[in-house]
């Protein structure tokens, strides 16, 4: 379909709850997540939220294979994950530094769990349930997070560990 402007930091529209999807399969629903899809891969994201090219639904797409901006990554399959909730596995958590294609140009270091379960519905609303952890329960949680209007410096414990990403 279309690549999407994404939404910067200081735009109010990424501090918005989103809503929930409530009907599947439809031909808007298919066209958003072309949408993300096209637009994730254009800016070589790892993952994109509706909210982030100003669709306020609980709707966010993951998943790469080999990613400039996280080289060093392993591979997440490619996932669509419509009205997600998480829940940690245990306590235990990880500090990694993270970007964001709507904090262009800016990286920061911040504390996630390391292991979740996640649950939610795929595009025609067909369940789905998957425990991850690692880089992949990061880039969930990261996606996660702007569904509730919160950015990554937001999550930041030492804002000495926030700059440039050269």
């Amino acid at each position: 379909m279309t690549e999407r402007t994404v939404l910067c930091l200081g735009d109010p529209s990424l501090r918005q709850m989103s809503r929930p999807v409530t009907r599947f399969g439809t031909p808007d629903l298919l066209a958003l997540i072309t949408d993300l899809r096209d637009t994730m891969a254009a800016c070589d994201g790892a993952g994109l939220a509706a909210s982030q090219i100003a669709v306020p639904l609980r709707v966010v797409i993951f998943g790469i294979t080999f990613n400039p901006r996280y080289p060093d990554a392993p591979p997440i399959p490619e996932t669509v994950l419509i009205n997600p909730e998480i829940t940690p596995i245990d306590e235990a958590r990880d500090l990694g530094w993270e970007g964001c294609l709507s904090v262009p140009g800016l990286r920061g270091q911040v504390s996630r769990w390391r292991a979740i379960h996640y649950r939610g519905f795929d595009a025609d609303g067909h369940p789905i349930a998957r425990s991850i952890d690692g880089f992949h329960a990061r880039v969930v949680q990261h996606e996660c997070d702007h569904l509730d209007g919160r950015l990554f410096p937001d999550r930041l414990e030492d804002t000495r560990a926030f700059g440039r990403a050269d």
